[in-house]
């Protein structure tokens, strides 16, 4: 199945398009004060309705913020978003608060377990709320990561699919067989990405009730192993489920139906299919996109991931695209994975991974690959650069936070002062929004506050090259010149564009 495909591509010249494939990101942070312990402030109140907001929402907890950048084709592009989002969501918080920048949360109380089971402002969401409180407990669900969303442009998979339709009836199927074949590729490979990501060495205090044999040393991490943020044994859900889209749709719908899973978004294996809200449909509206859920957040980035990351991860998917699966060693294949990314998860971070040498034969693939594919400059760079980290483990960001431990262990102290300088480059620029600086004050002022509201936002060149800023509420989009943004108060000048926008009971313009 799916034979020659790269041949394929290479003979319809449409690797270029392949590197502007969809990306998008969804991270999580959780609120800390200026003690380094989870927040008591509620969801910033200058910020609109988590009921409809595209970018600004909540996760398991309300100190527990989740930014969601749009689809974007360009790395850099989807980088300052990013930035905006963050820049805003600073901005916005109230009483002293700032972002956590490690993937475990900081040392849990019982007061704050207590605190985050009593304080839930999402209604239509409580019960499964509950539910997950009561299963998996506060302080594994309140782990943060971020999740890297990839599409492979329509045009391309039109293009290609002329060369298979005796394979597939329909297009639908070969776009759900393109992209699963993807997500087989990368949970075969998920250990390069938590050795190559993985930053979360240790628990702080209050994480687990007894620390785990396995985690007396600092290891690479661990959200990306069994203790970390994944189904219970007792689920029935393993890397297996990957074994063919007909079993991993069967496998779910099953373990829904005997109420194992609340629903499809209590999965948490490494890759989920995205674009259909029920399972049955699957095979009717396909698959669009790709969920990637293994990175670990960096705290040496204050966006947390790099832009290094974000190119190895575009390349590393065109690789999952293009590699050929063997159907009948598949499940074997898959057990071996989950162990070798369990076992590369709780190394010494320190220390050389045992797949070393597997994983210089896999960059210099991957590098063959991109030469073939013509790559931009930036992926192989970034394949270069990520090659010498397989030999040179000091490199890794887990390796990296182990230097910050204090002498109990902890990594509280670091984080703090990581958290405070961020929250003081946040709120200290003299431009409002920097990604947006090429706007002026009244343009950045008007996407400031269409951000916090809720509002979708672009800014685009016309014909005559002025920015058009692009707003849309509720399938209403208004358009309005950069520069001719009128010196008036921005939620005032919203409000008189979209009448139907429900205002937070703050109201005015004072986080700007």
């Amino acid at each position: 199945m799916l034979d020659n495909l790269l041949s394929v591509i290479k003979a319809e010249g449409v690797s270029e398009q392949l590197y502007h494939g969809l990306v998008g990101l969804e991270i999580e942070e959780n609120r800390v004060n200026m003690q380094g312990q989870l927040s008591r402030e509620p969801h910033p109140q200058m910020l609109g309705s988590r009921t409809f907001h595209p970018y600004l929402q909540t996760d398991f907890a309300e100190t527990q913020a989740e930014l969601i950048t749009d689809p974007n084709p360009n790395i850099g592009g989807v980088l300052d978003q990013l930035d905006t989002l963050q820049t805003v969501f600073y901005r916005s918080m109230q009483g002293g608060d700032r972002i956590w920048p490690l993937s475990m949360p900081p040392r849990l109380t019982a007061d704050d377990t207590d605190f985050i089971k009593a304080h839930f402002e999402r209604p239509a969401f409580k019960d499964y709320r509950d539910y997950l409180t009561e299963k998996y407990g506060v302080a594994s669900k309140i782990m943060t990561g971020v999740h890297l969303n990839y599409s492979i442009p329509d045009p391309v998979i039109n293009r290609l699919y002329a060369h298979y339709e005796g394979e597939f009836q329909r297009v639908t199927d070969f776009r759900n067989a393109l992209y699963f074949r993807m997500a087989q590729n990368l949970v075969l490979n998920r250990w390069l990405i938590t050795y190559l990501f993985g930053a979360s060495p240790v628990a702080e205090d209050g994480f687990f009730k007894q620390q785990p044999a396995s985690l007396s040393h600092p290891v690479r991490s661990i959200r990306n192993s069994h203790f970390g943020y994944a189904n219970l044994p007792a689920d029935g859900v393993d890397a297996t489920v990957y074994q063919s889209l007909p079993h991993f749709v069967d496998r779910l719908s099953s373990l829904i139906e005997s109420k194992k899973l609340y629903s499809q978004a209590e999965f948490y294996g490494p890759v989920r299919l995205r674009g259909v809200d029920e399972l049955s449909q699957m095979s009717t509206k396909g698959v669009r996109y790709l969920e990637f859920r293994c990175l670990d957040t960096t705290p040496f980035r204050s966006n947390g991931i790099s832009r290094h990351a974000l190119y190895l991860m575009k390349l590393l998917f065109i690789y999952a695209l293009v590699t050929p699966v063997d159907d009948d060693k598949i499940i074997d294949q898959l057990k071996q994975a989950e162990a070798d990314n369990e076992q590369v998860a709780l190394e010494e971070p320190t220390q050389a991974t045992f797949k070393a040498a597997e994983g210089q034969q896999f960059f210099r693939q991957l590098r063959e690959l991109a030469v073939q594919l013509k790559a931009h400059t930036e992926l192989i760079n970034a394949i270069d650069d990520f090659a010498e980290v397989m030999s040179h483990p000091e490199l890794t960001p887990s390796a990296k936070l182990v230097s910050h431990l204090d002498d109990s262990g902890s990594l509280m102290t670091f984080a703090n002062q990581r958290a405070s300088a961020w929250k003081a480059e946040r709120v200290g620029t003299e431009q409002l929004l920097p990604r947006m600086s090429r706007l002026n004050i009244h343009a950045q002022e008007l996407v400031f506050r269409a951000i916090q509201l809720g509002i979708r936002y672009y800014a685009v060149r016309d014909e005559n090259g002025a920015i058009m800023l692009m707003l849309t509420f509720n399938s209403i989009t208004q358009v309005v010149e950069a520069d001719r943004v009128p010196d008036e108060p921005a939620t005032e000048y919203l409000k008189h564009m979209f009448p139907d926008l429900p205002l937070p009971d703050t109201d005015d313009d004072e986080a700007m």
